[in-house]
């Protein structure tokens, strides 16, 4: 007899995976419990399948309800939940989709595919209040450069070999032109928002690198050299400054949500 442990990890095989053997010696009760079984397998497949597609609805404006749908599937067969939340589902889905078959046509769909996931991200964040510009002046000047910053829980950073974020602006407008030309071109991506709404903002590279330094949690003095590091005409202060007036700064501390 199977111990209830061995049941729940064979059920769970059989529903994830599809591997029923183990299982189906203790399927009892009923005309046809494989049948049953298989209304568990379509039922998890499903709703995995369609928790995908809401949260890549510009996705599938770009390459087709059957495409997406086809990708999705495929993607719930190989990458199975690894949390218990379903809001959590789906990061890997773009860098999957660079590997799926017959997207070699479409080189910026996975930058495209990644840039929509941050949005959404950044769509149910709750925003915190920000920090008064002058919050910095009561720190040691000394000190500044070992200190770190707090960023908006919204807050996301993408380098994207494509300009995304033009082609992610034509899906918001509605709008269909008789042509539209994508041409590779670094773009350096800014997403903010919260409750439901977001803001797409393009950065220079130096620009890009101190504030994402910043989020995954150097201090000042770091984030600036990495920034320096792009271009040496970097301004550390007035890179500051910007940032403070964005609002994107919540308090002088680590405790970034970094993904």
């Amino acid at each position: 007899m199977q111990r209830l442990d061995e049941m729940q990890s064979h059920f769970r095989d059989a529903v994830v995976q599809g591997e029923t053997t183990r299982i189906m010696p203790a399927l009892i009760g009923g005309r046809d419990p494989a049948y049953r079984l298989k209304i568990h397998q379509r039922n998890y497949q499903t709703s995995l399948t369609e928790a995908l597609r809401t949260k890549f609805p510009a996705t599938e404006w770009l390459v087709g309800t059957a495409f997406l749908t086809e990708a999705t599937h495929a993607f719930v067969g190989e990458y199975p939940p690894a949390a218990p939340c379903i809001a959590e589902y789906g990061a890997p889905f773009p860098g999957f989709l660079r590997r799926f078959d017959r997207t070699e046509s479409l080189p910026y769909l996975e930058d495209f595919a990644k840039l929509e996931w941050h949005v959404g991200k950044a769509a149910i964040a709750v925003d915190q209040p920000p920090i008064d510009s002058t919050a910095l002046s009561s720190i040691e000047t000394e000190a500044l450069p070992e200190t770190q910053l707090t960023l908006q829980p919204g807050v996301r950073y993408q380098h994207a070999d494509w300009p995304v974020d033009d082609l992610m602006t034509l899906y918001l407008s509605d709008t269909a032109p008789d042509q539209f030309m994508l041409t590779p071109a670094s773009v350096w991506i800014e997403v903010s928002g919260a409750r439901g709404a977001f803001h797409l903002n393009r950065l220079n590279a130096p620009d890009f690198a101190f504030r994402k330094s910043l989020l995954v949690g150097l201090s000042i003095g770091d984030a600036a050299e990495c920034a320096l590091n792009v271009n040496p005409d970097f301004d550390p202060g007035l890179g500051l400054a910007a940032l403070l007036a964005a609002g994107l700064v919540t308090a002088i501390g680590r405790n970034n949500p970094v993904e």
